[in-house]
């Protein structure tokens, strides 16, 4: 087998369908369009969520509520996934083991156990989460805001 000896599989490729080429192809005069309108036109094509001119979906729902740009998202990690960790547990160690995103604010929450003294830097901590973490000896150092 050489390079020029290479076919597509008998059938799997379709000659493009020659659209309004006289009476005697079977798609002459109107070619498929049908006969008028809107569609019929050369230069046709509907913007999305147009219905005909009736009043859109968009337009007819009420608009509710509003989406505040300055809001800050934190990534949250529970003391269940902490306590596999020793010593000193920050964001950057957090993000290596793909617990967060890289430069992500990180809130830790206190659902599980902690059984050993852990030095945890992060952005917020729940109260829960912090009178466990110095429950169990270990310290929280909050991090500014991010």
């Amino acid at each position: 087998m050489k390079l020029h000896d290479l076919r597509p599989a008998k059938g799997s490729r379709h000659a493009k369908r020659r659209v309004g080429r006289g009476p005697g192809s079977g798609r002459g005069k109107t070619a498929g369009r049908g006969s008028k309108g809107q569609r019929s036109r050369s230069g046709f094509s509907r913007r999305a969520g147009f219905e005909g001119g009736q009043m859109p979906l968009i337009r007819r729902v009420p608009k509710r509520g509003f989406t505040n740009i300055f809001r800050t998202s934190y990534a949250v990690v529970n003391l269940r996934q902490l306590a596999e960790y020793d010593g000193e547990v920050t964001p950057d160690l957090l993000a290596d083991h793909g617990l967060v995103r890289r430069g992500a604010a990180v809130k830790i929450l206190g659902d599980g156990e902690l059984d050993k003294a852990l030095a945890v830097t992060a952005h917020k901590f729940s109260k829960s989460a912090r009178s466990k973490i110095e429950a169990a000896g270990g310290s929280c150092k909050e991090l500014g805001s991010c």
